[in-house]
């Protein structure tokens, strides 16, 4: 599989799995999704929102990159979050559009990126100001696996809540092979 598949299989991955999250917590009132669990984050919008918070950071991140395709214009055009925790929306409808915001634009780049611009470097600086030097590929892969960490802690809130979002695992969007 090319890098490009791989980047394009995990946008597909993390847009479904998001708009599974998305229709659970819409079956929750605000108190309930709003309730501190003892989460990292604390309650299910906040973790929610951490999310579209550090998608961002990333994405923005990764513009020497990203800013030469079109379909980066909706991210270029947001502010760069000020910190990890910092809430991006008062309420569950604008998060999901930001949500949906970053999750076609994330879908729409995998699928115009080469492996060549996968390759490319990319250097920032983290939230504590170390310098570091990574590929766009490597940086794409970290967002989509801290996605999956904090999706994986919101589904255990869901459940303690009585709410079952159902499949969650990759193979399942995979297609089988001949």
């Amino acid at each position: 599989m090319k890098l490009k598949e791989h980047v394009y299989l995990m946008a597909d991955y993390n847009q479904w799995m998001n708009q599974k999250i998305y229709e659970a917590v819409n079956t929750m009132t605000p108190e309930k999704y709003h309730e501190d669990k003892g989460a990292y984050f604390g309650s299910v919008f906040a973790s929610l929102n951490h999310i579209c918070v550090a998608d961002t950071l990333w994405l923005k991140r990764c513009s020497v990159v990203l800013q030469t395709y079109d379909a980066y214009a909706p991210i270029a055009a947001l502010p760069m979050p000020e910190s990890l925790d910092v809430f991006l929306a008062n309420n569950f409808n604008d998060l999901k559009d930001r949500r949906v915001l970053l999750d076609e634009a994330l879908l729409e780049i995998a699928n115009l990126l080469t492996d060549e611009a996968l390759l490319q470097p990319i250097n920032y600086q983290n939230s504590k100001g170390v310098t570091a030097n990574k590929t766009l590929f490597n940086l794409l892969m970290h967002l989509f696996n801290h996605q999956t960490h904090h999706r994986g802690q919101i589904t255990t809130l869901l459940s303690q809540s009585g709410i079952d979002i159902g499949i969650t695992d990759l193979v399942f969007i995979q297609p089988n092979i001949n």
